[in-house]
């Protein structure tokens, strides 16, 4: 069994580099990357598509394994675990949050929630605790819908709900406002600094956009595949 110890550092990684094979060549997404994340802290890694924001985020998650270098993730040190052992780790520790929630058409709202934990914990302990998630979010009166009948919006909530079902102490968000419009997009971020007030969390998110930016205890700014900036915003 995994067991996620305590650590000052949410995430560090130290001289970490990840390059990926292509068409008999070698592409660099990120080279020689230090950082560490404080515990209850908000980081934005903002650059330029192809600047290495996803792969960063995937490698602090346990979603791809660095080339060179170590990370350390909620105390454990990636590096070390197996394949079996990442996706528990992810499962008790770590939410996800994606541009595209990737909702299943075919399940209501509270069934999506619940669906990728399954595996991990009793289906009725998990609906008690999603219902309260999504009612957090303001999808009280939504919860049965499917996700055809919910806004962009909406949609993203049920999301949010979905990544911090199990309570995990680190939240991940690729672009989590990428696909709303202005007024959508400050009431997502207005509910994320809710949640990580309410419930403790640190959160490390990727973005192009500035508001999200302005929202941040830390911007990390990346350029192909260099830290090229570190600012309190």
């Amino acid at each position: 069994m995994i067991r996620i110890g305590p650590s000052k550092d949410v995430a560090q990684l130290a001289h970490v580099s990840r390059v990926y094979p292509s068409g008999g060549r070698t592409v660099t997404a990120l080279d020689d990357i230090s950082l560490q994340v404080s515990q209850r802290e908000t980081v934005v890694v903002m650059g330029p598509s192809g600047s290495g924001k996803t792969t960063l985020l995937n490698l602090i998650g346990g979603l791809d394994r660095a080339t060179r270098g170590d990370v350390t993730t909620l105390g454990l040190r990636l590096n070390d675990l197996s394949e079996r052992a990442l996706t528990a780790f992810r499962a008790h520790g770590i939410g996800l949050v994606f541009q595209d929630p990737h909702l299943l058409p075919g399940l209501s709202a509270l069934e999506n929630v619940v669906a990728a934990r399954i595996p991990w914990r009793a289906r009725r302990e998990l609906e008690r605790e999603a219902r309260g998630l999504l009612e957090a979010v303001g999808l009280r009166e939504r919860m049965d819908f499917p996700p055809a009948r919910l806004s962009g919006g909406e949609r993203q909530r049920v999301g949010i709900a979905r990544a911090l079902l199990g309570k995990p102490r680190l939240l991940l968000a690729d672009e989590p406002t990428g696909n709303l419009d202005a007024g959508t997009t400050v009431d997502v971020l207005e509910l994320l600094a809710q949640l990580r007030a309410d419930l403790g969390l640190t959160m490390i998110v990727a973005t192009h956009d500035v508001t999200v930016a302005s929202r941040a205890d830390r911007v990390v700014s990346l350029a192909g595949g260099h830290v090229v900036e570190q600012n309190a915003y």
